[in-house]
């Protein structure tokens, strides 16, 4: 057949010209139901959504109920989350009727009674302070249990474990600075140093998170930082860390005793791996420190790093002994509670989204290796060897159990 110029002129018109690709949209592979109740642990003042995230998570298909008051205690108010497309619900039942309950501190016995089978949870574990049978209900239950102090990001650390040290590393010399001051009938001196007078003297008992960040802190206010611990490789990266070279030492009884007596400020940041933080300090070098020195026991909530300690709360966070002031709270990052929320959140966030793309919690746990490390039941099967020689319970691995599925 034949074609004039005017037909094939019609025929490729525009064809050369810049046309609109097609792109497939990609699909979310699940929504997810997640509640937030309102936390009702001793002082407990954290939430682990704040309003910015929620908005986040709404935006992306996710469906956010959290108890009314939830907030509160961080200077959230229902409002801010109802803005920011939360449901508002006025009773913990209502609550724990999602699929995914977000908490701070672990759930009580009666919290445990609201929750339903398959139901999947995120919360600190602090299985020391949990009664006997806490983990059996969560078993009996079905669940899926997550505890969020032990879940790695991909280079290895525990995020909210570092967030929540970098917090009460630095509000230690804060509150040690307050604690020296007189408006807490202290002795009157500042922390840091001014021209011709000598700089206040800070010794840091751990060279991990709370240590460098206590040491930064102190070190920008102009004071003296002497820090000790047993790892000769921990004090050499805090150095590094730090920029700045500061006294350093391993921790030698002598040593330690002699640099007490001079401290104005003393931190106790050791972290236990298992069971609890080694008594560095006696109550013999305690009572050898200055009248109206301050403690700061930063370790306290794994029996603390000095012979004198005891627990006490935002209440009460003080006492003294042998003169010498100690403020010996487990929950500092509580006191800020504000900032510890948006730490919580930021980390929360981002395994939300990941478990809607993955098609829900399953899916995650076999696709992430570090959120699958803070398993600690897994459909109602007990995961965490050392919870279950503890408890004399059977478990099996979590990473066998996902590569049956």
């Amino acid at each position: 057949m034949v074609m004039n110029k005017d037909v094939l002129f019609s025929l490729t018109k525009g064809a050369l010209a810049p046309q609109e690709e097609m792109l497939e949209v990609a699909r979310k592979k699940g929504k997810l139901y997640i509640g937030i109740p309102r936390e009702i642990a001793f002082q407990e003042n954290r939430v682990p959504l704040v309003p910015d995230a929620v908005a986040l998570l709404v935006n992306n298909g996710h469906r956010i109920l959290i108890e009314t008051g939830a907030g509160k205690a961080a200077h959230f108010d229902d409002k801010d989350y109802s803005e920011a497309g939360a449901e508002i619900a006025h009773t913990p039942e209502e609550v724990y009727k999602a699929d995914i309950i977000l908490k701070i501190a672990p759930p009580t016995l009666e919290e445990i009674e609201l929750m339903k089978p398959k139901q999947t949870l995120f919360s600190a574990l602090q299985l020391t302070v949990q009664p006997e049978d806490f983990l059996k209900k969560l078993i009996t239950k079905k669940l899926n249990c997550v505890a969020f102090d032990l879940v790695m990001d991909e280079a290895g650390i525990f995020p909210i474990i570092r967030a929540m040290g970098e917090i009460a590393g630095g509000a230690s010399i804060l509150i040690a600075a307050e604690l020296l001051s007189n408006v807490n009938q202290g002795v009157g001196s500042i922390l840091g140093g001014i021209s011709g007078i000598s700089p206040t003297e800070v010794v840091i008992i751990g060279a991990g998170t709370v240590g460098e960040f206590a040491a930064r802190a102190a070190l920008g206010l102009g004071a003296t930082v002497k820090v000790f611990d047993n790892s000769t490789s921990r004090l050499r990266r805090l150095q590094n860390q730090l920029g700045t070279r500061v006294f350093t030492s391993v921790i030698v009884p002598r040593v330690l005793e002699k640099h007490l007596r001079t401290a104005d400020v003393a931190i106790g940041a050791l972290r236990a791996s298992k069971g609890r933080t080694p008594c560095i300090v006696t109550e013999g070098m305690v009572s050898e420190m200055k009248n109206g020195s301050v403690i700061v026991d930063v370790s306290i909530d794994q029996g603390g790093v000095f012979e004198t300690s005891h627990v006490t709360n935002h209440s009460k966070p003080v006492f003294k002994k042998h003169g010498v002031i100690h403020y010996c709270v487990p929950n500092i990052a509580s006191r800020v509670a504000r900032t510890a929320s948006f730490a919580f959140s930021s980390i929360f966030s981002q395994i939300i989204m990941n478990m809607g793309d993955e098609g829900g919690f399953d899916g995650l746990v076999r696709r992430d290796a570090g959120v699958r490390n803070g398993v600690y039941v897994y459909n109602g099967i007990l995961t965490n060897q050392y919870m279950a020689e503890a408890f004399n319970l059977p478990y099996k691995d979590i990473n066998l159990l996902m590569a049956a599925i």
